[in-house]
């Protein structure tokens, strides 16, 4: 299961932006990585530069590589609807992704980590492929034999309840349901999908 295991807090400096979730290093040296990182002069970047930056920060925030994006790209593409919309629709639809977002895990990575230790079930079956993807009116909950995981509880203490309005949960069943794919304006990721379309379609 190819996933990105280097440096985070390197990555999140890079774009400026905390992708992986709170970060101190980041508080603390907001200028780019490298011994020059402070005194960076600031080149005006390419337009190629600046899409595949796009790119590159939607693959870490969702923590998916190469291989995997091009293809979600591919079925954006064919699908009725705006390309870059239907793409981010189509990243917010992984199971890990809903995990995270129904506040289960406090990271996607985390997140990933409970559905391939099979902890996480979709209308009551257990399922372990985190690139699953998610239908309206799919539950997805924890399975009954992990409900006492304590990375579990610790995450669901922490997150606040019915912050995304295309999900619904359940506290007593620790189970959501999945209610349609998200608009544009309810994804709070900073990502501007036009780059990364205008990129794939050189």
């Amino acid at each position: 299961m190819a996933r990105y295991i280097g440096p985070k807090s390197k990555i999140a400096r890079r774009f400026g932006e905390a992708i992986f979730g709170p970060d101190k290093v980041l508080e603390s040296k907001a200028y780019p990585p490298g011994q020059h990182g402070p005194n960076q002069r600031r080149n005006k970047t390419s337009e190629y530069g600046l899409q595949l930056k796009e790119k590159q920060k939607a693959k870490y925030t969702y923590g998916i590589l190469e291989r995997q994006f091009r293809t979600l790209f591919k079925k954006a593409n064919s699908s009725k609807g705006v390309t870059g919309e239907v793409l981010l629709q189509l990243l917010e639809c992984r199971l890990d992704n809903v995990v995270y977002r129904l506040g289960i895990a406090p990271t996607r990575s985390a997140a990933r980590q409970l559905v391939s230790h099979k902890h996480i079930t979709v209308n009551g079956s257990v399922v372990n492929i985190a690139s699953y993807s998610v239908r309206p009116g799919d539950i997805v909950g924890v399975r009954e034999k992990s409900k006492s995981l304590e990375v579990v509880s610790n995450s669901l203490a922490s997150h606040r309840g019915g912050q995304y309005s295309w999900l619904e949960w359940d506290s007593a069943a620790l189970s959501g349901k999945f209610l349609n794919r998200p608009e544009r304006t309810e994804i709070p990721e900073n990502i501007k999908e036009q780059l990364i379309v205008e990129l794939y379609s050189k």
